[in-house]
């Protein structure tokens, strides 16, 4: 399975065959043809988008470098945490015997407890949330079942977002999809909380390889929170601009550029009447946003050069800095694959190294980046940096 002389079309066969799939479970799961996966498997059609192959190895429930021939990159070092917060989903004994509103002293506490762990994944520190989440998520049901919808609805909507993004971030996509959905089960019918639940479960459902759900989520709870459909400014321009991206994130994972395309003009019109430094949500919502979504729906369609192109223009933004540290490095990693698009492997690893230097998280836990520095690692002369993060993590020329 991992000698380079294997074509990748036989390991998806393989590993098809491993999962207990047939071509056409395979086919529909990838919303393509029994024809196209046959082919595929025998060689005639070839695997060449780097999006595509992502896509293959999330149903198959390996990470793309086993598709790719190389050595496969070692556990993300989370497991442990990541059982934690199985764990914690699963518990379904938290509601209390009888009334007991909370007192605001305590809704405060439970409030900055979520705000601390948001934090937390706005500054890549995985491990930290891993750690936090279960209680966290224990306490805010505790709340939520005791004082019905006093404010701690939000909360934990909240607890179930941060718990959603961060299981997105380290290949979890399934339980990352549990966890949005009930987020937006406890929201019900509050067009506010259902819209940042919506961005959680949108991530999910891409993570988990369902792009046109995806986009039927977040344009209906963009519309549903009236962004786009009155005139004036929008009552929650980042949360809706946030939507809108995620939008044309799904769009691009099926290949629909036209969509992602008018999205993301939606989300820049948005934009312009946004102050990232006035986002409710920290998301960090304005103009240099959109400019890297516009890098990562090139990188998804396949245009590298293109994504190339706004990338440099994106960081060189006043916006740049005012974006999460979190997601400036999950950009850089697209822009690593943006430049081996173009075959440009020495900024390839500039970027993965830059990425590994504002959080070491993101390049070293997550195992779509984890895959991106394989191939920089085993495409040629890498640069020093390159081989001591590869070495880092585990992963071999």
């Amino acid at each position: 399975m991992t000698g380079g002389e294997v074509p990748v079309g036989r390991r998806v066969a393989q590993w098809r065959v491993r999962r207990r799939m047939t071509q056409q479970m395979l086919a529909d799961r990838l919303g393509k043809s029994k024809s196209w996966v046959d082919k595929v498997e025998r060689g005639v059609r070839a695997l060449d988008r780097f999006s595509v192959i992502q896509d293959v190895a999330r149903v198959l429930r390996v990470e793309p470098a086993a598709l790719l021939g190389g050595e496969k990159p070692p556990p993300a070092r989370a497991d442990e945490g990541v059982d934690g917060v199985r764990t914690a989903l699963a518990r379904y004994d938290l509601c209390p015997a009888g009334p007991d509103r909370r007192s605001s002293t305590a809704t405060d506490e439970l409030g900055r407890r979520v705000d601390h762990a948001c934090s937390a994944y706005r500054h890549a520190r995985y491990p930290q949330v891993l750690h936090l989440v279960p209680e966290l998520l224990d306490a805010t049901r505790h709340a939520y079942a005791a004082g019905g919808r006093d404010g701690t609805d939000g909360l934990l909507v909240r607890a179930y977002r941060i718990t959603a993004s961060v299981l997105v971030k380290l290949g979890e996509p399934d339980l990352a999809w549990l966890a949005a959905d009930r987020a937006v089960t406890v929201a019900a019918d509050c067009p506010r909380w259902t819209a940042v639940a919506a961005v959680p479960l949108g991530q999910a459902l891409r993570a988990a390889g369902r792009g046109r759900l995806a986009t039927t989520v977040t344009v209906a709870a963009a519309h549903r929170i009236g962004v786009a459909a009155r005139p004036g400014p929008p009552v929650e321009p980042a949360l809706s601009g946030t939507l809108w991206v995620e939008a044309a994130l799904a769009a691009a994972s099926c290949g629909d550029a036209r969509s992602a395309a008018e999205w993301l003009g939606v989300a820049a019109g948005i934009a312009g009447r946004a102050d990232p430094r006035l986002d409710p949500h920290l998301d960090g919502f304005g103009p240099a946003a959109v400019q890297v979504a516009h890098v990562a729906v090139a990188v998804e369609l396949g245009d590298g050069g293109e994504a190339v192109s706004r990338h440099e223009t994106a960081i060189r933004s006043e916006g740049w800095r005012w974006l999460p540290v979190e997601h400036r490095a999950a950009h850089l990693v697209d822009a690593a694959r943006a430049y081996l698009q173009i075959g440009d492997l020495l900024r390839a690893g500039r970027a993965l190294t830059e990425a590994d230097r504002l959080a070491p998280a993101e390049v070293r836990m997550r195992p779509a980046a984890r895959t991106v520095l394989a191939e920089v690692a085993r495409g040629g002369p890498a640069p020093a940096g390159v081989t001591h993060l590869a070495t880092a993590v585990g992963l071999t020329r």
